[in-house]
């Protein structure tokens, strides 16, 4: 893949995870196990920092485990679009009321009821420092084709889709 301009890198993969309702955040426990859970990203845009927000809950597990070791994976799947992302960054607790309240909707109010001032929520914002996205070209029947072919012949598929990579920092 030829890489191309930052602004251009950061258009690709808003466009391929904008319409995803959940991702899921993957943090390291204090056990040194991996652990996801789903998250919704609050952002309705990628800004020019390209970063990603996400509230959370100041008494979860997710929010120590990220202020032990910031380094995170956020992973978002569209099945129809057969789009996959894997978001690699650096996360951090951002203690900014101004940007709560920026992001916040009513939807939020189903796990903070108390609102975007609510003592609980945790504001987090993840820094992009790579993304790597997989888009399958073909049909879900052709995809299939391939698969079997490959099943019979014991060859692996070939040209399943384009995978690539986002650099941001």
């Amino acid at each position: 893949m030829s890489h191309q301009p930052v602004a251009a890198d950061r258009a690709q993969l808003w466009e391929m995870i904008k319409d995803i309702r959940f991702a899921m955040f993957t943090t390291r426990h204090q056990n040194g196990h991996l652990h996801s859970r789903p998250m919704t990203t609050q952002n309705s845009r990628l800004d020019e920092d390209a970063r990603l927000w996400f509230f959370m809950s100041r008494r979860g597990d997710a929010l120590a485990d990220l202020q032990r070791d910031a380094a995170v994976n956020v992973a978002y799947a569209d099945t129809d679009a057969d789009d996959y992302v894997s978001v690699s960054g650096t996360a951090a607790l951002v203690d900014d009321a101004a940007k709560k309240r920026e992001l916040w909707s009513k939807m939020n109010e189903a796990w903070f009821p108390g609102g975007p001032d609510d003592p609980d929520v945790a504001l987090v914002r993840v820094d992009i420092t790579h993304a790597d996205y997989w888009q399958a070209k073909d049909s879900k029947i052709t995809q299939i084709a391939k698969m079997a072919k490959a099943a019979l012949t014991g060859e692996p598929p070939r040209d399943m889709g384009e995978h690539g990579r986002v650099e941001m920092r």
